[in-house]
């Protein structure tokens, strides 16, 4: 038995690291001597609900109920009522964890208040009596979210407990610690006794990087989205990482040469991993999409194959299952996830093509939008683009496609743009097929991402 808490003390030391939020920073070592869950003992043997609207107080909870409660469910702060009354029901839960600033406050679950410090309330003890199950929501944009049984060792297996090297690393993500692609850069960051920043909702990116460069941020993860928006605005020049990490959506080579051009001395990675199917892999030559070799590799702890143009993957960080009776299994019998990626070989390497739940027919013919937006952000002009269908009652769809410009082109005359759109089809017609090619193309200031940093697709 293991939890979160015991592989923080590491033979007895006080724990290391500390978590910076906009409201201030914690050292872990504090928990020594306090808890920020009030009646933590009462939450033994529950299913609990984790409620809380900062991440702050998110990542503290989730040290001390580790090993303490028998599931967490890890709620994102986005959930609407009817979400957050299915993932209850589907749980089981019969607590809630919560902060002043929780939307979930009228919830009629026993409630226990989570604080950003901890208190020196003596009636307490963090020895753990179980494996706690781990449940994290997919993040679907609309309707019910499915809830993915994971353990502390499907999460964190894989993961060092202690630094790589003598050097202070200090991590952060633009994920919200709750999302899987968050959660994992939090238990390295815990795990290794690192200090982790943490971001807000409602922070702009140039506070959040500002906050990271005083902290001394070495190791940061976020979306190919995150990092468009980063680059677009000019805060990525705030930090200088030596690691930069990319994962969630697919990573073309447009966004991976920027980023290493702006931070030359960092190593700019790409990773897959899903919630379900947990980290697959993770690409370090600079290069979009991963070498064929990895495929059917037989000496990896991570199996991966190819099946019908989409990824497969089976490892020990798989999830266990999805909770409830209502959907589908989450792997097959033979334990390997259909992760819904697909993928298409290309001499020695495969790239991803987008989601399969994603594609575009047009007259019969598939249209995968993040091929098309590859070409359209291959632009110097371009900072990031969205691909769409449009209702044709000739083809039932066309292609339209929505490009934000760098900011120098942002205050170009509408005459201006004409010849920059013809640059953008002319090169579309060039490297794609015809029925690829957008029929629509217009400029628009900004696009809208989802609460996991992924852009919004109507289509998908």
């Amino acid at each position: 038995m293991s939890s979160l808490w015991q592989s923080l003390k590491k033979s007895g030391d006080s724990p290391a690291g500390a978590f910076h939020a906009p409201s201030g920073t914690v050292e872990l070592r504090a928990l020594e001597h306090g808890t920020t869950i009030n009646g933590l003992e009462r939450l033994r043997g529950r299913n609990v609900m984790l409620a809380t609207r900062t991440q702050l107080a998110s990542a503290l909870a989730l040290i001390e109920l580790d090993g303490i409660a028998r599931r967490v469910v890890l709620c994102t702060p986005d959930l609407n009522p009817e979400q957050f009354s299915s993932a209850t029901a589907t749980a089981e839960a019969d607590a809630i964890v919560l902060d002043a600033e929780s939307p979930f406050s009228a919830s009629p679950l026993e409630k226990f208040i989570a604080s950003k410090t901890p208190s020196g309330d003596g009636n307490w003890s963090r020895e753990a009596v179980q494996d706690s199950e781990w449940i994290l929501l997919t993040s679907g944009t609309t309707g019910l979210p499915k809830l993915v049984l994971h353990s502390f060792d499907t999460l964190a297996g894989a993961l060092p407990r202690q630094p790589s090297s003598q050097r202070t690393m200090v991590w952060s993500t633009f994920y919200d610690i709750r999302r899987y692609g968050g959660l994992q850069m939090y238990l390295r960051a815990v795990l290794a006794g690192a200090p982790l920043v943490l971001s807000s909702a409602g922070e702009s990116t140039e506070d959040f990087l500002t906050r990271g460069a005083k902290a001394g941020l070495t190791h940061i993860s976020g979306t190919p989205s995150h990092w468009r928006k980063a680059l677009m605005s000019g805060d990525a020049r705030i930090i200088s990482p030596e690691y930069v990490r990319l994962s969630g959506e697919v990573a073309d080579q447009t966004v991976l040469d920027s980023l290493q051009a702006t931070y030359p001395n960092a190593r700019v990675a790409h990773a897959f991993a899903s919630t379900e199917a947990g980290v697959g892999f993770e690409v370090n030559d600079g290069k979009a999409g991963f070498p064929a070799s990895f495929i059917g590799a037989h000496d990896s702890p991570i199996e991966m194959k190819v099946q019908d143009g989409t990824l497969w993957i089976r490892s020990r960080r798989t999830a266990a299952r999805y909770l409830g009776n209502a959907v589908a299994a989450l792997a097959q019998s033979d334990g390997f996830v259909d992760t819904g990626d697909m993928v298409e070989l290309s001499g020695d390497r495969y790239y991803f093509r987008g989601r399969k739940g994603g594609i575009i027919n047009v007259g019969g013919l598939k249209v995968y939008p993040e091929e098309v937006e590859a070409v359209l952000n291959a632009d110097a002009r371009v900072r990031m683009s969205l691909v769409r269908a449009k209702r044709s009652p000739i083809t039932g769809a066309v292609i339209a496609a929505e490009v934000v410009l760098a900011e120098a082109e942002h205050s170009l005359a509408p005459d201006a743009l004409e010849p920059i759109k013809k640059d953008l089809l002319d090169a579309c017609r060039r490297q794609l097929a015809a029925h690829k090619v957008p029929a629509i193309l217009r400029f628009v200031p900004t696009l809208e991402l989802t609460a996991a940093g992924k852009l919004v697709r109507p289509n998908a």
